[in-house]
């Protein structure tokens, strides 16, 4: 049984997704003591592998190789509380194509248990049994179009909204556990104000950052307005570098955009970014909160 401190439950789409998005977040709560839980939905079999010698992979070996990636980001993180949705391997990456316009779609052959075509009530059903064991008092996962559109971010969104409803009520699936009701449920975005600030500054060292991508920067995040929580990465950047670091079959570092990655999360006042979902709201304030669980009534 979890004790009454603070717990934040996060559920990502693949392996690296947690560094790239919440390892502030994540690094921040397990050094106060809080419990910290990451539910991981595939492997990510079908990721782009970036390192040579690995190209001969197939996506059952890549899976596996990205378990032990995560392992050791969660080490830089100090996180020691991870579950894969129905256990590993249950879903399977259902990887992504680009139609003719650039937008993420899902791709024309998918795997047999890709976890686009996962049954919604059976996956939210895996992630039932873990809301009502680890009793979040925060829940986070992605916005309704999965950040960027992949459709195995739309699905997570679309298990934990439905998860999060499912696991408080009495009559749903007793053998599940006893009912729990989350306080709150936030969404996982960009920080709209940090891309602003940064973006100029990249573009002096990377005069071709974004080049013939549609769009820009001021239009990759939500209103500035929405953004109700920045948790502050502040002391913990070298941590998130080193988490993202821990994934080297899909991230370079030296990449232009991971570059750029890196500006943003340096700039005064940078931190991960999160709009309300559901549950108790955010108190009132002008300015984003610096803290999830600000103005709940935890037990």
């Amino acid at each position: 049984m979890w004790g009454v401190n603070r717990r934040l439950l996060l559920v990502h789409a693949h392996p690296d997704d947690e560094s790239s998005q919440s390892s502030a977040t994540i690094a921040r709560y397990c050094a106060a003591g809080d419990q910290v839980t990451l539910v991981t939905c595939t492997l990510g079999e079908r990721g782009e592998i970036l390192v040579p010698e690995w190209a001969h992979y197939s996506e059952q070996e890549l899976g596996a190789h990205r378990i032990a990636e995560l392992q050791t980001a969660m080490h830089h993180m100090g996180l020691t509380d991870q579950v894969f949705l129905g256990g590993a391997g249950k879903y399977h990456d259902t990887g992504m194509d680009r139609s003719p316009d650039g937008n993420v779609i899902v791709p024309d052959i998918t795997p047999r248990n890709a976890f686009w075509h996962a049954d919604l009530l059976e996956a939210a059903d895996h992630l039932v049994e873990i809301i009502r064991d680890r009793r979040p008092h925060v829940v986070s996962t992605y916005n309704t179009f999965g950040g960027y559109g992949h459709p195995d971010h739309i699905q997570a969104h679309r298990v934990t909204t439905y998860a999060v409803a499912l696991a408080a009520i009495p009559g749903h699936r007793p053998d599940l556990g006893e009912p729990w009701r989350v306080r709150r449920s936030v969404w996982s975005v960009h920080n709209t104000m940090m891309w602003k600030a940064a973006y100029p500054l990249a573009k002096q060292e990377m005069p071709d950052l974004f080049d013939g991508q549609d769009g820009s920067p001021e239009t990759f995040g939500p209103p500035e307005s929405t953004i109700e929580c920045v948790v502050p990465i502040g002391e913990f950047y070298d941590v998130t570098r080193k988490a993202l670091a821990s994934h080297p079959s899909q991230v370079d570092v030296e990449d232009p955009f991971w570059r750029f990655h890196g500006i943003v999360n340096q700039l005064d006042g940078a931190g991960e970014a999160y709009v309300y979902a559901g549950g108790e709201p955010f108190p009132p304030s002008e300015v984003p909160h610096q803290d999830l669980f600000v103005g709940l009534d935890l037990d």
